[in-house]
């Protein structure tokens, strides 16, 4: 096993994780802007778009659900929720489970749209070069993983 092969010790990693940060933050805001230029033909939001590939990967959910899962406070997935039930983007069904938080469902509008928004994306996220391997992406998916189970607990509301 080389040196490069070998767990960071904690200080040496939180440098590096830094350089992470610091490449993460500009990209997130880089993508959501990409994102939104489809916003006037789509007619959704970044918000809106999470809401909905959500529901599509998880099936119905409360807005507290989402907002854990999200890291995002009620009250943002709720406006989300709202927006997105104002363009029949997703319904709000009864919760056997719990009668005062209902469910969200995508409905086939919003299936239909999130299948277009994910489609644009795929498209951008094919021009990106570097002739990146699988197991590259796969320990960049690690990385951030990890990095994300850190901050799990933060509460957002």
């Amino acid at each position: 096993m080389n040196d490069t092969d070998r767990p960071l010790p904690p200080d040496e990693l939180g440098h590096r994780l830094t350089d992470v940060f610091d490449l993460v933050g500009p990209l997130y805001r880089r993508a959501l802007r990409k994102v939104e230029q489809g916003e006037p033909v789509e007619g959704a939001s970044v918000g809106v778009r999470s809401v909905l590939d959500l529901l599509r990967k998880q099936g119905d959910m409360t807005v507290p659900q989402m907002s854990r899962i999200q890291a995002l406070s009620r009250q943002f997935v709720q406006r989300m929720v709202n927006e997105a039930a104002a363009h029949g983007w997703v319904e709000i069904v009864p919760n056997p489970a719990h009668q005062r938080s209902s469910l969200i469902r995508i409905t086939e509008e919003g299936r239909s749209l999130i299948a277009t928004v994910l489609g644009r994306e795929h498209t951008l996220n094919r021009q990106v070069g570097g002739d990146l391997t699988d197991a590259e992406v796969r320990a960049c998916v690690r990385v951030l993983t990890e990095m994300l189970k850190t901050f799990d607990h933060v509460d957002v509301d």
